[in-house]
């Protein structure tokens, strides 16, 4: 598929409103369980829906890599702790939603890494992830994070990074580790964390869709 044809798709689903604000989940290959967290995106969105005026619908929706079907999302999240492939339609697909306004955010929920920096490699073999200041307009798009990504659940000791690709001058991108954003978006009960964690990872979600649906 052309990139402009996947303009042209992606301007006439968004100009529609039909789903301009629902969100979406990446059901990608390669053995890593995308399906990780199952209730964190739902209670990202109901914080998201009180707190910063959107209006999307419960539950994410769930796409795959080399569908028409990404285009309908502003924002797609991809989550997991294993193996990520895409294959060559995976990755043109992906690219062609990126640079025609889409936004993918990637929260590595523990051993994703080595194997997503591989597969974006794909995407854009130009561009390297690059760490994003602490100035970004992602931390302060509504709430307010001067120190950076907030590190939620503890791993091997390392500081939380929120990578990103940038496109044209856009982060088309998001890429968070060593944070565990997801975790902290769960339900009370799954890791027990202090509400105070769970609202700062609410919160630094809250930023990342906020971003993604004005940027």
């Amino acid at each position: 598929m052309t990139v402009k044809l996947t303009q042209f798709i992606c301007i006439l689903l968004f100009s529609t409103g039909t789903y301009a604000q629902d969100i979406a989940v990446l059901q990608y290959n390669g053995g890593g369980d995308w399906y990780s967290n199952p209730t964190a995106l739902p209670n990202l969105i109901a914080f998201c829906n009180q707190h910063i005026n959107t209006t999307m619908s419960a539950k994410p929706k769930t796409v795959k890599p080399e569908s028409v079907d990404i285009f309908q999302y502003p924002y797609i999240h991809m989550t997991g702790h294993g193996n990520v492939f895409f294959t060559e339609q995976d990755a043109r697909n992906i690219r062609d939603y990126l640079i025609s306004g889409g936004f993918i955010h990637i929260d590595d929920n523990y051993g994703m890494e080595p194997y997503i920096r591989k597969e974006l490699v794909k995407v854009f073999p130009e561009t390297e992830l690059v760490e994003l200041p602490n100035s970004h307009p992602i931390f302060s798009s509504q709430y307010k994070f001067p120190k950076g990504l907030p590190k939620i659940h503890e791993h091997d000791g390392k500081r939380p990074l929120a990578l990103g690709i940038i496109h044209e001058e856009r982060l088309v991108l998001l890429f968070t580790f060593e944070s565990d954003l997801g975790d902290g978006w769960e339900s009370p009960e799954v890791h027990n964390d202090p509400e105070e964690v769970r609202q700062k990872a609410l919160k630094m979600g809250a930023n990342i869709i906020k971003y993604a649906f004005e940027n």
